[in-house]
């Protein structure tokens, strides 16, 4: 895993449902978006009887995207092409991996264990947030990717350790997204599920994006989180 404890925060945007939050949880955004773009869904989610939440939405670094002709924005990894087994550089995921553990280690000293931090993610975002779950020996309270996928397959299928697999996770993708095809998604979530994930899967016929169905569907998730 990498080193968290020498790795800088990122930027975050912050919101609280009430005082004294004693869950967390952390979203990661896309590809050349920031923070700000998954903030509006805080009044989305909770339910009656939800504990306090603080949501965390972190910047990603800006860094040169190959695909779009090295052109620089927000990323948490450069996407050298559109095929999946090699979109993402191994480099970039790693990097921010450790931001991620950074976050989810203040929020520890925050006062929210890692046990009830969820980690979710839209798009490449949902893919740091599963390869930064896989390796995790003190589990999360969860994890969520939409419209996402496994980064680099197998090669981080390895570094997978056995105390991950207490982790639920949530998927949902969009049947004719043109950005992470549905077909990947599948076999993500496959590839999980063979490797002893509960994965708790949704699919509809959008595209690369959010739908309120799938807000329905993952409040009632992290409902179930907060039960338990």
């Amino acid at each position: 895993m990498p080193d968290s404890a020498t790795t800088s925060l990122p930027e975050t945007i912050e919101r609280s449902t009430g005082d004294d939050p004693r869950w967390s949880v952390v979203w990661l955004h896309g590809l050349g978006a920031d923070g700000n773009d998954f903030a509006p869904i805080v009044p989305e989610l909770p339910r009656p009887g939800w504990p306090a939440l603080r949501f965390v939405f972190p910047h990603a670094p800006v860094r040169p995207v190959t695909i779009n002709g090295g052109m620089a924005m927000r990323a948490w990894y450069d996407i050298r092409d559109m095929d999946l087994s090699n979109r993402a550089d191994a480099e970039g995921v790693e990097e921010s991996v450790a931001q991620v553990e950074a976050l989810i280690e203040r929020e520890g000293e925050r006062g929210v264990p890692p046990e009830r931090v969820l980690l979710a993610g839209f798009s490449q975002g949902g893919a740091i947030a599963l390869a930064a779950g896989i390796r995790r020996t003190r589990p999360l309270a969860g994890i969520v990717a939409l419209s996402s996928y496994l980064p680099l397959g197998a090669a981080t299928l390895r570094s997978m350790v056995p105390e991950a697999r207490a982790q639920p996770i949530f998927m949902a993708h969009g049947m004719h997204d043109p950005v992470v095809p549905y077909t990947g998604g599948k076999r993500s979530r496959d590839a999980l599920r063979d490797a002893g994930f509960e994965v708790d899967w949704h699919a509809w016929p959008m595209a690369h994006q959010v739908c309120a169905e799938e807000i329905a569907a993952l409040s009632a998730w992290m409902t179930r989180r907060f039960a338990g």
